[in-house]
């Protein structure tokens, strides 16, 4: 089983900065894609935000991108969000995925609230 341990989040205001983090197994890490999905309230659909792509690449989703970057520490483990110039509908559960190549699962974090006050 992959677990995935998410941290950051909370309150901030409109304009402001967060940073979110997610540490996952080392054994996998560094060869696994890694992204985050957020849930806005009251939506069950979940929106694909970032990924990195084993560290080639990047996506972003037209909305954040410019405002949020993805990075990763293959030696801590850890996939990073850091999201800029928040806006009220970044608001959400944010949720960190690890995609293993040799089950094709991805696995995710527990979520993390992130609200964004106007």
């Amino acid at each position: 089983q992959v677990q995935l341990a998410e941290s950051g989040g909370g309150l901030v205001q409109a304009g402001g900065s967060m940073g979110l983090s997610c540490t996952g197994p080392g054994s996998i890490f560094r060869v696994s894609d890694v992204g985050w999905f957020r849930q806005a309230p009251g939506q069950e659909e979940m929106r694909d935000l970032v990924a990195d792509i084993t560290g080639s690449r990047t996506y972003y989703e037209g909305s954040v991108k410019g405002r949020f970057t993805v990075s990763r520490d293959n030696d801590e483990n850890t996939v990073y969000l850091q999201m800029n110039s928040l806006r009220p509908e970044d608001t959400g559960v944010y949720y960190c995925y690890l995609y293993r190549f040799s089950d094709k699962r991805r696995y995710w974090g527990q979520g993390i609230q992130v609200t964004v006050s106007s």
